[in-house]
């Protein structure tokens, strides 16, 4: 009985946690309470951990061949929360585009051949079905010679068919040249594994790599034959997409991709560039990473006012002697990395090809990821599903330019403007008399009121009852909502009744707890009647029903007497 009273307090405690994050959440959706700068995963110096020197040459070898071995260099260490933060609100997942003033822009097959040097071109990474963890565990073995303890134990650690960054470089940093042939091969894998952990494949676990992956690198004659760059395209783009849903805070994929796509399309704004770059290296080396000053309000400002004149739309015109124009970028279909498939619509983006702007066609849903045999087969036949000259229109006569119904077009189906006018630096007191009523009472007096009553239900924490913490919610939401019009002073929520049966639809209050029932306590004493730990407050606590099956809110240890 013990047991099942404790069992109660645990639930109440996880609702109330589980609540406030709701309530968080509508506060910050409904009345423009701000999202702080996304955190980002970026793995750039962890790579310097396992270093790749004379006497692992076999291992770089056979790195060189897949193709994989400029994002051991080309890493960036450092990346800019708001900066990045600031264009992955302005990303649209149904366009896979950057929504900025003046049009869309995004990163294409061309950015990333340009500045990662990795190969677009070739086979489709694929997987039938999503790794269960006893697979990844033979995985484990067959591929990396581990022991099944061993595998077993990593993939609990990481409750997931997952293993540890730091547990493939203590396991296999060490083998060398002299090392056995099979040493060296699980070696390579090992390396690989880590390495497109650390850069293409970079999840939100931020310290785990899929073993999934493993499954590549299986004969290490064939890694080279990948289409290394679609792959990580199209897993930057999904994480874009699940970083613009409001309860995500962290950003995943190869952050330096996105990195220097800004300062290479950017460059007056964000860049800072290495003058010691030299064309023959990727263009990820060619900026020097920086923390950008400003913060995120600042940077929403600054794409707000972003003008076609600041853009570089063709920035790879030095780079095309040592590095051709590759044809697979005009592609229009799907790519996909495993399970993971997106969208590609280079006709959105013809001003970055050097061709006119002109109004784009509604873009197409992916197909679902088990229909992989197609997909692969789309794309082993690419020549035949690029643009045609007539989609790609007519080369510019000047940077940016698109055709005269476009703007009109894009006003219609996109917002220009990100940042709400009363939230942008320099707003003065006339200009905030001439926005609605509601939106000044809501920035100003009403979220005041909420945030006082708020500060009761946080400095109580888990000691508090059941009914002075929803009470006080739903008397929050009322203010916010404009339907509370009593003085901006009263500050704390009105007694909770004490029944709980649950409200009819058109009188339940926003925030209302779900309803248990639970059995009746055995006869044992009396637990005490619930506390406020507010004593200003005028909530008074819930009288107790009488009969065998009262219940109260807080419940505490109590013995049992002993039978003489």
């Amino acid at each position: 009985m013990r047991l099942r009273r404790y069992s109660r307090v645990l639930l109440e405690d996880l609702l109330i946690d589980a609540y406030c994050g709701v309530f968080t959440n509508m506060l910050q959706r409904r009345y423009g309470w701000d999202r702080a700068p996304l955190k980002l995963v970026n793995h750039g110096a962890k790579l310097q951990l396992w270093e790749i020197d004379v006497e692992r040459s076999r291992i770089y070898e056979t790195v060189q061949r897949s193709g994989l071995a400029p994002l051991i260099s080309c890493s960036h260490r450092v990346a800019s929360r708001p900066m990045l933060s600031a264009f992955c609100e302005r990303w649209q997942p149904e366009t896979t585009t950057f929504h900025l003033p003046f049009g869309e822009m995004t990163i294409t097959l061309d950015d990333v051949a340009s500045i990662l040097h990795i190969p677009i071109t070739g086979s489709m990474i694929s997987f039938s079905q999503p790794l269960r963890v006893d697979d990844a565990n033979a995985l484990l073995v067959e591929l990396l010679g581990t022991t099944d303890v061993e595998a077993s134990r990593e993939t609990e650690q990481c409750r997931s068919p997952s293993v540890r960054l730091q547990w493939l470089r203590e396991n296999f940093s060490t083998i060398t040249d002299v090392s056995s042939d099979d040493d060296i091969d699980f070696a390579t894998r090992a390396f690989l594994l880590h390495l497109v952990g650390c850069t293409l494949f970079a999840d939100k676990s931020a310290t785990s790599v899929g073993v999934v992956y493993l499954e590549l690198f299986r004969d290490l004659s064939m890694v080279g034959s990948y289409a290394w760059g679609a792959a990580c395209l199209a897993f930057m783009y999904r994480q874009l997409t699940t970083a613009t849903r409001f309860e995500v805070r962290q950003l995943g994929g190869y952050l330096t991709l996105l990195q220097a796509w800004i300062f290479e399309h950017f460059p007056e704004m964000f860049s800072s560039p290495d003058m010691a770059y030299i064309e023959s290296r990727p263009r990820a080396l060619r900026w020097r990473p920086h923390v950008i000053p400003d913060s995120l309000q600042s940077l929403r400002e600054r794409l707000d006012r972003l003008q076609i004149s600041y853009v570089c739309w063709e920035p790879y015109v030095d780079h095309r002697a040592e590095h051709p124009f590759p044809d697979i970028a005009w592609f229009s279909g799907c790519i996909k990395c495993g399970l993971v498939v997106e969208p590609y619509h280079p006709e959105r983006v013809l001003r970055q090809f050097g061709h006119i702007q002109t109004i784009p066609p509604r873009p197409f849903a992916p197909p679902r990821p088990d229909r992989s045999i197609l997909l692969d087969q789309y794309w082993e036949r690419w020549t035949d599903h690029v643009l045609i000259d007539h989609s790609r229109g007519r080369r510019c006569h000047y940077s940016g330019e698109s055709v005269a119904e476009y703007m009109a077009w894009y006003d219609r189906i996109s917002h220009r403007i990100v940042q709400p006018p009363h939230l942008r630096s320099g707003f003065t007191t006339d200009a905030r008399s001439s926005l609605p009523s509601h939106t000044a009472s809501t920035s100003d007096s009403r979220n005041a009121r909420a945030l006082r009553l708020l500060r009761h239900v946080i400095s109580g924490g888990r000691q508090q009852s059941g009914d002075y913490f929803w009470g006080a919610l739903n008397e929050a939401h009322s203010i916010l909502a404009g339907s509370d019009e009593t003085s901006a002073s009263h500050s704390t929520p009105s007694p909770a009744p004490a029944s709980h049966s649950t409200p009819s639809p058109a009188t339940r209050p926003f925030f209302c707890p779900p309803t248990f029932v639970y059995p009746p306590p055995a006869s044992v004493d009396p637990p005490p009647v619930a506390v406020d730990p507010h004593p200003s407050s005028p909530v008074a606590p819930p009288a107790p029903a009488a009969g065998p099956t009262a219940s109260t809110t807080v419940y505490v240890r109590s013995k049992r007497k002993k039978k003489t």
